[in-house]
This record gives structure tokens, sequence and C-alpha cells, in this order.
């Protein structure tokens, strides 16, 4: 039996910590009272960007030299970079090139980035994963998801006082022993596309007279979320049920942080034990694409996920659309 296997995950974080107290007195001195919303996101800290030398591509960077590092390779010995994020700091050239650049990487490399918002991590394991088994010439990826949203969101409440800064990057390698990447689902309800927009009005609108640069900012509009937690919990039946598994025979459940009571929700429907499903959004905030992998990481240095396990992995992107992965560890 031989897979992609996820050899190591790493992650960086800036060093700005920042309290509930910040967003409620942010949002008080501009007429909105956030005490509650933070209070029903699970919030309780996050680590925001307050240097301006730091942006979601340094993040990338740092992130991917530790995990590097950790894994005790260079970045020569990578068949392949895959970077994600929904606030690239580059269109062009991409960021995974940009990484290739930064980590010194080999000529034979393949490189390109994907956005598929906060479902980015996941759609981009599972893109490389299976491109790795197609191609067995592929031995090693680094997966990399990072976002900035603070400096893109200061005047939309659910963003700015939710959303936190963070870096993830994945190792998967060719291994024999696991399945790695077993199976995927994919739900796509497109009908609050335009609920979620950055730049608000389209890139090719930057530069016309009557918009500013706050007009770019990220755009949102509130709608009930409750429909892509009932989508997880479908999803997540579908993926156990053709893979003839039970939700006991799964060691973790890494969920999408975005909010406490989706977690509780999707978990008490599939009547999951809660101590598989670690909740890490108190500590870290919202990370947006990272925030499975982000769940993921804590898990393993808490001795609760190791080689072998199971893992149940779901996230869900603006638009919306939910995706749920099937993994051995």
């Amino acid at each position: 039996m031989r897979g992609v296997q996820i050899r190591e995950i790493e992650i960086y974080h800036p060093a700005n910590e920042v309290d509930n107290e910040y967003y409620i007195n942010y949002f008080a001195e501009r007429g909105t009272d956030v005490t509650g919303l933070v209070t029903a996101l699970g919030r309780n800290k996050r680590f925001i960007i307050d240097n301006p030398e730091e942006n979601t591509f340094t993040m990338a960077v740092q992130a991917s030299k530790l995990v590097l590092e950790k894994s005790g390779l260079s970045a020569k010995d990578v068949d392949l970079i895959i970077f994600t994020s929904q606030t690239p700091e580059y269109l062009l050239p991409s960021n995974a090139l940009k990484l290739h650049h930064a980590l010194g990487g080999d000529l034979l490399t393949a490189c390109f980035d994907i956005n598929a918002n906060c479902a980015g991590i996941l759609v981009a394991v599972e893109q490389a994963s299976r491109y790795m088994t197609a191609n067995p010439r592929v031995e090693r990826a680094l997966v990399v998801g990072s976002d900035y949203l603070s400096v893109h969101s200061p005047e939309e409440p659910v963003y700015y006082s939710n959303f936190a800064e963070s870096a993830v990057a994945v190792i998967l390698e060719q291994a024999e022993g696991t399945r790695g990447l077993i199976d995927s689902v994919y739900q796509t309800d497109t009908s609050v596309i335009d609920n979620s927009l950055f730049p608000a009005h389209g890139l090719s609108n930057l530069y016309r007279e009557e918009f500013t640069a706050k007009d770019a900012q990220v755009k949102f509009t509130p709608f009930d979320d409750s429909v892509c937690a009932e989508s997880a919990v479908n999803s997540i039946r579908i993926l156990l049920e053709r893979n003839d598994l039970t939700k006991d025979d799964i060691a973790g459940f890494m969920f999408s942080q975005f909010t406490l009571g989706n977690i509780k929700h999707v978990s008490e429907r599939l009547g999951i034990d809660q101590d598989k499903v670690p909740y890490i959004g108190d500590k870290y905030g919202y990370t947006a694409t990272t925030s499975p992998f982000l769940a993921l990481y804590e898990a393993v240095r808490a001795g609760k996920v190791k080689r072998g396990d199971y893992l149940v992995f779901w996230t869900v992107g603006a638009g919306w659309q939910n995706v749920s992965l099937l993994i051995q560890y």
C-alpha cells in the first residue's frame, strides 16, 4: 500500500496578540456593539499583523522554512510547490514562484497558486495528493496556505473582529504503508455568491476616479451560514458511508474554525465525541484558509493524532463551497 502522507506540518503567526476588548472598543467608537458577536463566534485572542514588513507572503516564507527544517529537507528536495490564499500579496508572478525563489527551489520544481477562499488549503492538499498519485516522479510537495485579512476589512465587524493572521506549511510525501488521501466530497451552492467580495468592485475598477482605496476593501453581506453546517453533515456522512467507515473509526475531525456554533452543530448532528473535534479558534481566531490544518497542528502536538489514524477535514469557502476530505495520517 502506497499513498501520499502528511509528513510534517508547521505554522507561523505574527507576534502581536489582540483580545476581544480591542475589537469591542474599536467598533464601539464607530457606533457598533460587537460584544455578542465575538462571544457567539467563540473568540478570545488572535494574532494580528502590526508590522509593515509582514504580509501574506512573508508569513508563508517563515512557515515554509520551519517545516523544511523540521523535515530535515531543503527546498531542492521538493518537486511541487502549491500556494493558496484569498489575500495573496502578489498576483504576478505567482506566490508559489516567489516562494521557490525565497527558499532556493530546484529547477524541475512545479509551482502554482490556488485560490479557493477559506477552503484553500484543503483543496490544495487534495490537488497535490492527486497530482502526486498520478505522477510518481513527484515524491514531495510543499503546500502553503496564508491569509492576511485584517488590513483589507477594518470596517467589516464580522471580518475584522473574527479573522486573524497565520500561515501553515505542509510537506506531503509518497510513502509506503499509508493510504494518505482517501476521498473527498465537494458541495457547491452559489446562492450567496456576492455576499463576500474582495476587491469590492473587482480588480478592473481599482483605477476608476470614483473609487478610492477604501472602496476596494472587503464587502460583506451577512447571511445565515447554518446551511453550510448542514451541508457539512451530509458531506461527512457520504465520506464515511462510501468508504465503509463509521464515526468511531475516525481519530480526529479537523473542522473549519469559523464559528464555535457550527463546530458544535456538526458534531452533535453526527454524534461525534467532542474530544475528537479540536477547537482552536479561541486561541488563534479564525485564520481563514489555514484553519483546519491549524487544528491538525494542535492535535498532533497534543498527542491526539498518531500515524495511521483516519482523519476527516471539513471547511467552507466564500460563495459558498463545502469541502470534506478523508485522510489517513
